[in-house]
């Protein structure tokens, strides 16, 4: 019988298929005492040569979906595989302390991970420290007879049902067999959230226990525009949901006849309507949506989706290929924002017990400047190929920024000294999504070329409420009025100093907050690509000279966010 959730519409689309749960196994075991360590060392051999065949196929996969350079992680781990010092050292635990294999395999995997670990001057041999986790999940789940889920062999159309989905998780995930994914936590403004846009994969979150209500290999159909959830559906729910894919799908091409239009509203004035990205693969749909640029370049992937730092050249490349494949058009490029909810096994940062108040994005980068020039050099270099804009995220102070843009000179004149072409118009800005610097935004007008309103942070930061908390999510409130005070004073300030002011927040897509933004006067709107055309078609409808009077009633009459949302509503007609 068919089974209803209701979740958060996350990214829009509909789908029915398949769920496949990507949900990790029990691996816990009891240690033991074997009579027969013969039998225990043949157990271990059989679960090594089953953990080598199943990475053999998964190398292979990812290969051919996500490019040889992203697959040769698994050679890492199959190397480990075949390590006579490791395997070794298992067996000899099992046959000199009588062990269960598992218990082996846990301590002697514990001493590699922390030998590893301790390497502080070698960061190569660190980075080895996650390899070694990854392969020892393997073996157990083998040992135990558990089911480790692997994306990579996904080889017919899925929804993945999952309890939430990393980044990482998401960046990995084949659009042309995942038609969509389910989880039971997150909101608009996660991550995995934000990427399914990019991919275009529609998404449905915070169900609350979609993995515990659904069977692997279960027919579940997924509406990401209402947020609708059916597990084994009827024939009759089977045809509705597809009625309404139908539906979504003409919508969609009406406008796809806007893809060349400028961003101009009913009285004439342009805007301009940029994407969000993640890696060049997010080009395809950037330039399928007709947007105006790229307002968000989020650099963090290319050191998420690697087993080590991306060297210089590596970056050089992938940012060559997105301002070459833009250019004219600007691109902003956000320097890497790791920490808060994005880690990298092979960059291990402090345990914090508030992570996104703490070690991350700009601070980071200006404690680890090898990490930061090397990114500031490639941008550099590949700034001779398009309209590149940098963006410094996390911002708090204006010494901050100083010492960010010092850096940056220092490499450019480097560069320049060795003979390599930069070029001489590269705008500095800073992401707004820090309270103290949206106050202070006055001031920093007078040093930065623009500013971009990073509003998912701002929104968290200023109301003191994680975004990611289910339980104080009523808490995130883009058209609160203070919320509202804060971007018109960081839009009043850049236009002050004759400076733009962008908004590369889920906000800047939100049909209800954009006809706000028109009235408050940002000059730049970034988005998930698939957002592009619908607030475009928006866009055409309104007059900037009505949304000001909205936005005037919004800022200093009301008092709520819902009292915000049904104005622009009413005033609007959506």
């Amino acid at each position: 019988m068919a089974e209803h959730l209701k979740g958060i519409a996350a990214s829009d689309g509909i789908a029915t298929a398949k769920a496949y749960l990507l949900v990790q196994p029990d691996l816990s075991f009891n240690k033991k005492t074997v009579d027969d360590p013969s039998k225990e060392i043949n157990r271990l051999k059989q679960a090594l040569n089953q953990s080598n065949d199943e990475l053999k196929v998964i190398r292979a996969k990812a290969a051919e979906s996500l490019g040889e350079e992203e697959a040769q992680v698994f050679d890492a781990h199959m190397m480990i595989l075949a390590d006579p010092d490791f395997t070794g050292q298992i067996e000899s635990k099992i046959k000199d302390e009588k062990v269960n294999a598992e218990q082996a395999v846990k301590e002697v995997s514990e001493f590699f991970i922390q030998t590893f670990e301790g390497m502080t001057d070698n960061p190569y041999m660190q980075e080895r420290a996650a390899d070694v986790r990854d392969v020892t999940k393997r073996i157990m789940a083998h040992l135990l007879g558990r089911t480790l889920p692997n994306p990579a062999l996904i080889d017919e159309e899925v929804i993945i049902v999952a309890h939430d989905l990393t980044p990482s998780d998401t960046a990995q995930l084949n659009k042309k067999y995942v038609k969509a994914f389910v989880t039971d936590i997150g909101g608009r403004t996660a991550h995995s959230a934000i990427m399914a846009r990019s991919l275009e994969i529609p998404a449905v979150v915070g169900t609350d226990d979609v993995t515990k209500k659904t069977q692997n290999g279960e027919l579940i159909s997924v509406d990401g525009l209402t947020g609708e959830v059916v597990i084994d559906p009827s024939t009759d729910e089977i045809t509705k949901f597809k009625q309404a894919a139908e539906a979504f799908a003409k919508q969609k091409a009406e406008w796809a006849q806007l893809k060349t239009a400028k961003s101009v509203t009913a009285d004439g004035k342009h805007f301009d309507v940029a994407a969000n990205i993640g890696t060049p693969k997010d080009l395809d749909g950037v330039l399928a949506n007709g947007a105006e640029g790229i307002g968000l370049y989020r650099t963090e992937f290319l050191y998420m989706d690697s087993s080590e730092l991306p060297t210089e050249d590596d970056q050089f490349e992938a940012y060559k290929k997105v301002l070459e494949t833009m250019n004219p058009k600007p691109v902003v490029v956000r320097t890497m924002d790791i920490g808060g909810d994005k880690h990298l096994p092979y960059l291990p940062l402090p345990q914090e017990q508030n992570p996104f108040l703490g070690y991350r994005a700009i601070r980071i980068s200006l404690d680890r400047q090898d990490i930061f020039r090397t990114q500031l050099r490639a941008l550099l270099r590949a700034s001779a190929f398009g309209n590149l804009r940098i963006m410094f995220p996390m911002i708090a102070t204006i010494s901050e920024f100083k010492q960010a843009k010092q850096i940056f000179t220092e490499e450019k004149e480097k560069l320049v000294k060795d003979g390599v072409k930069v070029s001489d118009n590269i705008q500095l800005g800073i992401m707004i999504e820090i309270p103290a610097a949206a106050v202070l935004a006055d001031q920093f007008a007078k040093y930065v070329d623009f500013f971009s309103i990073g509003t998912n942070d701002l929104i968290q930061y200023s109301m003191a409420a994680d975004r990611g908390n289910e339980h104080v999510s009523y808490l995130y409130q883009p058209y609160n009025p203070s919320i509202l005070r804060l971007v018109k004073h960081v839009i009043d300030s850049a236009h002050k100093e004759g400076k733009w002011a962008g908004m590369c927040g889920e906000a800047a897509g939100d049909p209800i907050m954009v006809p706000l933004l028109l009235g408050m006067g940002l000059d730049e709107y970034s988005m998930s690509a698939t957002s592009v055309l619908k607030v475009r078609s928006l866009m055409k409808r309104l007059s900037t000279e009505d949304m000001a009077k909205m936005a005037d009633v919004a800022l200093n009459e009301n008092i709520s966010n819902d009292e915000n949302a049904d104005l622009v509503k009413k005033t609007t007609g959506q």
